[in-house]
């Protein structure tokens, strides 16, 4: 199973199809962290940057599991023994990936964002965020990827009202029956990142992992 992730993180690499999502993360990045931050607005700034990035993780998944060719993705389960390792085979190629320019997109906001060095507790739930901000970017783009969504049109268009779905619902009093990315930019903006942390982490951990879940289920015989 870790070979078949290699292999693809391998292939979406070799593919071009990388600079696609690192073109978009750095353009974000340049126009987020544009200026620095003054002092106390470490928070917001962090925050912010992580929940921007989902769509752009989401899409670096999607482009990452549309890489390799149906056929191969069928000889894929074949030769790694059965659906679900591949499965979970390209949940983590995907995630890696997702991962990876998380962890850029968290060095550039410490790096040029913010003007103070954020304390160890606000640097600990920033580094969580981003990696929960990967999870969800990852369940996104593999619900939207080829394999559940054949056609181009309808899947782009279905990760992008599916992030869109995510902020609206919640910005409403029923944030918990999404990733609550509202109320994580609301607490960090009224100071209360500290205080919210624990009850929006289990939320947007709850939803990642239904959502990578409900890819799991989809994909039992595509």
């Amino acid at each position: 199973m870790i070979a078949l992730a290699v292999f693809r993180l391998a292939a979406y690499v070799r593919s071009h199809r990388v600079y696609q999502a690192f073109l978009l993360t750095l353009a974000l990045l340049a126009i987020v962290h544009g200026s620095r931050a003054p002092r106390g607005a470490e928070a917001t700034v962090l925050v912010d940057g992580a929940i921007l990035l989902v769509p752009i993780l989401a899409w670096a998944a999607r482009s990452l599991l549309d890489t390799e060719p149906d056929r191969q993705r069928e000889m894929s389960a074949i030769q790694v023994g059965g659906r679900g390792k591949e499965v979970a085979a390209g949940l983590l190629a995907a995630f890696t990936a997702c991962a990876v320019f998380a962890a850029l997109g968290l060095f550039w906001a410490l790096l040029a964002g913010v003007s103070g060095s954020p304390s160890s507790g606000l640097l600990l739930a920033a580094l969580v965020l981003y990696v929960l901000s990967a999870l969800a970017g990852t369940a996104l783009g593999a619900l939207t990827s080829r394999a559940v969504l054949p056609s181009p049109a309808i899947s782009i268009m279905s990760l992008l009202l599916g992030f869109l779905a995510m902020l609206l619902l919640s910005s409403t009093s029923l944030y918990w029956l999404t990733v609550p990315l509202i109320p994580w930019m609301k607490a960090a903006n009224s100071g209360e990142l500290l205080g919210s942390f624990p009850e929006l982490t289990a939320i947007s951990l709850a939803w990642c992992l239904i959502g990578l879940a409900a890819y799991g289920w989809l994909r039992r015989r595509a």
